[in-house]
């Protein structure tokens, strides 16, 4: 039991994060799935916060095709605590088990799956909620009714929350790396044209049984959604009609830009397709875990329209010219059901393929997805420095022997000269011969110098090693998670490479961990991720941490989590909380108040006052406010407009002493009639009703009393 009110039955699945359970609510005596999360996550305080605000979105949605989400806790036993999510109980199987059993599926059966999907992504997208983990583990198939099918994606949210713990951290890849969108592998951004780029390989994968990147271990994936395009599922299935083939290279296009927004901008193309295709509605089988074959009744009408629906012959259904030079197809298609007794089409996965299996969420670096990114480019080419190729000359040819003449002779037929002609050779050759050796050895060897290794060194050494070997020492920090400030980590170019004497070459010195930059608030978003990037971090922008602040204005930065000067690791992910405007506040008690302070004090809570008339209010002076719409307390978005409603009340003036006349004139200025009560004639007034000071509304008769 957990918290006492849910049954813990028997088990669902596993994957590496949860398990799932069949339950029952024994307050409501209802069927439901329990997603228990590994017990390492509960321990993480800042999981648990997000779990439950991930919990608490995803209830939000309410949709047919959306596995309802009933209830979310936290179970403390002596065993240790139990983090756990109620969802609705989805009798039947999962997708993945249907494209296991069945292998590839004829496009009728593909697009009526997907509709449903793309619909509740929509959903989900239209209130700013992404699901980060679409996959077909996460997309369920269960009975309705007697005869029905419904078709429902879980799971939203939660990868979210799993990347707030303390389990991971920025750096780490976290997702189902078949499915994952090359952003959310390069920098962690989940959008909700990352789910339309999982929605196109989930398409891919139901119309060719498999998934269009495999590879040795997770990473190679990843780094093939990186760096290769997905190709057209034609190219495995070979008749599949060419506008489909469009429509799932678009939405899995590497920019993201190129593809459709959203679920519903995706689901609007899937609906266009479809209706161009002439594509009929089918049945969708649902599977069993343990009976892969059991399928829901197909109606014979379902039945004989996919029989007979083949894709068109001629690309007059294209909606859009595709460049792709290996797209050629057989002109024949591949018809859309085969011998089978119900609507779903078995194509098996073609020969040299493996299926992908059941994948769960992981979790992986990306320092090894950038190492594995090297071994593809290949190691450095050896040899000689490039500006040693391009500054060394050939070699001198050596100098040609002097020319032989005959010795001029004495007169008495001795040569002339002989000892100092020999010295004088020899001299000669021998400064011939260090020429060249000077010459080549300058060109070969002379003026070059090696670079030393000065790793490890303190920066200090390091220089002083540099300019011994006659070179000039360049310093540039750079931030380093291992090697202690003011250490050097190498030096550019690298220790063994020849380079000119005197050549400047930088010493990379570590300057320790980075530190979250200071970023003012109401920065900009950009200035704030250049200010990130340039400390050797990665920004991150999360609707979810989004605050509201009177201080500053929408769009801008409140401040920066961690906090700024927080020491981090590099390419550390650093949370960008940007402002939503003021917090929605309360209309103010404005009563009595004058129009001017009543509109200032509305527009310093950041709302806009409209005068809406007046009314007659017997406790309200003149031209003071009687009440503001909406109604004091009800609490408003900055910016919203407040009507305010003044009096038009009159004050009855003090009228005692004054003649009939004067009393006539004064209350025809302000709008009031007269009754003169004369006692005795007409005179000054010595009473009147009402009293002076009471008010009254604007052409009210007034009472005087006069005695001669």
């Amino acid at each position: 039991m957990l918290e006492q009110r849910y049954r813990v039955d028997a088990l669902l699945a596993r994957g590496g994060m949860s398990s799932v359970y069949r339950g029952l609510d024994t307050r409501l005596d209802r069927r439901v799935a329990i997603k228990v999360m590994d017990e390492r996550f509960a321990a993480d305080r800042s999981f648990v916060d997000r779990f439950e605000r991930e919990a608490r979105s995803a209830a939000k949605v309410h949709h047919p095709n959306v596995v309802a989400v009933h209830d979310q806790g936290v179970d403390r036993g002596a065993g240790g605590d139990l983090v756990y999510l109620v969802m609705e109980l989805v009798d039947g199987g999962t997708l993945r088990d249907l494209v296991s059993a069945r292998g590839a599926l004829d496009v009728p059966l593909a697009l009526a799956i997907l509709e449903p999907v793309l619909s509740a992504l929509a959903a989900a997208h239209r209130v700013g909620l992404v699901h980060r983990d679409v996959k077909p583990e996460n997309v369920l198939i269960g009975h309705s009714g007697e005869h029905g099918t419904m078709v429902k994606v879980g799971d939203f949210g939660l990868v979210r929350a799993v990347s707030s713990a303390g389990t991971t951290s920025a750096n780490v890849i976290l997702g189902t790396v078949a499915y994952l969108s090359p952003e959310q592998v390069t920098t962690g951004n989940a959008t909700a044209r990352g789910d339309v780029y999982s929605a196109g390989i989930l398409l891919y994968e139901m119309l060719t049984g498999v998934t269009p990147y495999t590879g040795d271990n997770p990473l190679s994936v990843a780094y093939r959604h990186v760096n290769d395009d997905v190709p057209p599922p034609s190219r495995t299935v070979p008749g599949l009609p060419p506008a489909l083939d469009e429509l799932v290279v678009r939405a899995t296009r590497r920019d993201p830009v190129a593809r459709p927004a959203d679920g519903a901008a995706f689901l609007a193309e899937l609906t266009h397709l479809r209706t161009q295709l002439g594509v009929p509605a089918v049945g969708i089988p649902v599977p069993e875990p343990t009976l892969a074959d059991r399928t829901v009744p197909v109606t014979p009408v379902e039945l004989e329209r996919a029989r007979a629906w083949t894709p068109p012959a001629d690309d007059s259904a294209r909606s859009g010219e595709l460049d792709l030079a290996e797209s050629t197809r057989p002109a024949t298609p591949v018809p859309a059901a085969a011998a089978l007794g119900n609507a779903t089409v078995v194509r098996q996965v073609p020969a040299g393929f493996q299926a992908a299996g059941p994948q769960g969420t992981r979790a992986m670096l990306r320092t090894d997805l950038d190492q594995l990114a090297q071994q593809e480019q290949g190691p450095p080419s050896a040899g000689i420095p490039q500006m040693h190729q391009q500054l060394a000359p050939p070699l001198p040819p050596p100098m040609p022997p002097p020319p032989r003449r005959p010795r001029p002779t004495a007169p008495n037929g001795q040569p002339r000269g002989g000892r100092g002609t020999v010295v004088l050779w020899s001299i000669a050759a021998f400064l011939v011969v260090a020429i060249v050796a000077v010459t080549t050895w300058w060109f070969v060897d002379g003026r070059w110098s090696t670079v030393p290794d000065v790793s490890g060194q303190l920066n200090s050494e390091a220089q002083e090693v540099l300019r011994e070997n006659d070179l000039q020492p360049k310093v540039e920090y750079r931030a380093d998670n291992e090697i202690e400030s003011g250490v050097v980590i190498g030096t550019e170019p690298a220790g063994g490479t020849d380079v000119l004497r005197g050549e400047p070459v930088t010493l990379v010195v570590s300057s320790g961990k980075p530190k979250v930059p200071d970023v003012r608030p109401g920065a900009t978003v950009e200035e704030a991720e250049q200010a990130i990037r340039d400390a050797q971090l990665q920004p991150g922008l999360d609707d979810g941490i989004n605050e509201h602040s009177d201080d500053v204005a929408e769009g801008r930065v409140i401040r920066l989590e961690p906090a700024a000067g927080t020491p981090v690791s590099v390419n550390q992910r650093v949370e960008i909380v940007v402002s939503k405007g003021p917090a929605p506040k309360p209309v103010p008690d404005l009563r009595g108040k004058s129009r001017d302070e009543a509109f200032q004090a509305l527009e310093d809570l950041g709302f806009n006052p409209v005068e809406l008339g007046q009314e007659f209010d017997p406790g309200v002076d003149g031209g003071a406010v009687v009440r503001t719409e909406p109604a004091v307390g009800e609490v408003l978005e900055a910016g919203t407009d407040v009507g305010v409603v003044l009096s038009n009340a009159i004050t009855v003036p003090d009228l005692s002493g004054r003649s009939a006349e004067d009393a006539t004139a004064a209350l025809a200025e302000l709008g009031l009639q007269i009754n003169v009560q004369a006692l005795g004639g007409t005179g000054r007034v010595f009473g009147q009703s009402p009293s002076p000071g009471n008010r009254v509304e604007a052409g009210a008769t007034i009472t005087v009393f006069t005695i001669p």
